[in-house]
């Protein structure tokens, strides 16, 4: 494995245990010689100015690895910014589940041994979901746990319907529907009934969000399928559109919502000792946390 030369640092905004650790982070990595920027979108101005900021863009054309500091929210929200760029993102947990954000901010010799080459590469999908009318994109988004159809300003089950690579899937009355990728499948969709897909599978899962009928029951299907959901026009009105709970898109009348695998995957960083069950077990409650 590579060595990591050039540190990006990212990090939840107003929040001081991120800021702490960010500064510390900061520190220890350019005391090793390693040149580290910092985005300055979310590290405020007033700190660590003995470091260079960076705007987004420029920061991920000028880093190999890029560390997000915070929950998992802060990780998928750097994972849909930087989706274009092939840049590798270790994330730091200062949250509370932590599924995605697996170092802990005292183990600074985690760190080191990921930078000097010692780490695990996670490749995961990403979804785009788009708002269309004909041909026509109203608007786009990007999604590393979740694209999710629900209802917002009523208490009444919404209708719509679903095709998959062009074929009628099923006619819906529910409170919505979860289109997730194997990453998000431990996330709102978990809590929906659906099921845990590894993170390797190149796969999509579909779990109604509390449907009228007890038949319509979570899907699974290749990920390189599209999905598309036209809303019934009485309902339109009554739902939005998010990616990974954070994106809100516009829903047009007469328009459709088109959900596709992105070209390219996001790559995670894990320390050496990452294994995927582990988490499961730490995070679930399985076999009482414990190591097997």
């Amino acid at each position: 494995m590579r060595s990591f030369k050039t540190i990006g640092l990212t990090g939840k905004p107003d929040d001081e245990a991120v800021s702490e650790t960010v500064a510390r982070l900061a520190h220890h990595i350019g005391d090793t010689g390693r040149h580290v920027l910092l985005d300055g979108e979310t590290v405020p101005d007033d700190r660590l100015t003995e470091f260079p900021r960076r705007t987004r863009e420029a920061l991920a054309s000028a880093v190999d690895l890029l560390i997000a500091v915070g929950g998992d929210g802060t990780l998928l929200n750097a994972a849909r910014v930087y989706a274009d760029h092939e840049l590798a993102i270790l994330g730091v947990n200062r949250g509370r589940l932590g599924f995605l954000v697996d170092v802990a901010p005292g183990n600074p010799e985690e760190i080191d041994a990921i930078l000097a080459g010692d780490y695990i590469v996670d490749e995961r999908v990403l979804l785009t979901a788009q708002i269309r009318r004909g041909e026509q994109v109203i608007s786009e988004g990007v999604a590393l746990n979740d694209v999710v159809l629900h209802k917002w300003n009523t208490a009444r089950m919404i209708d719509f319907q679903t095709w998959i690579d062009g074929e009628p899937c099923n006619r819906h009355r529910s409170d919505g529907l979860i289109v997730s990728t194997p990453t998000g499948s431990t996330a709102y969709a978990m809590a929906g009934g659906g099921p845990i897909l590894h993170p390797s599978l190149d796969a999509i899962a579909l779990v109604p969000i509390c449907p009228h009928t007890l038949s319509n029951r979570p899907l699974v299907i290749n990920s390189d399928s599209v999905v598309e959901i036209v809303v019934e026009p009485q309902s339109i009105d009554q739902i939005r559109v998010s990616c990974d709970s954070q994106d809100d898109l516009g829903v047009v009348n007469g328009g459709r919502i088109v959900i596709s695998q992105r070209p390219r995957k996001v790559r995670l960083i894990h320390p050496p000792r990452y294994r995927y069950f582990d988490i499961l077990r730490a995070k679930l409650g399985w076999g009482d946390g414990h190591p097997v």
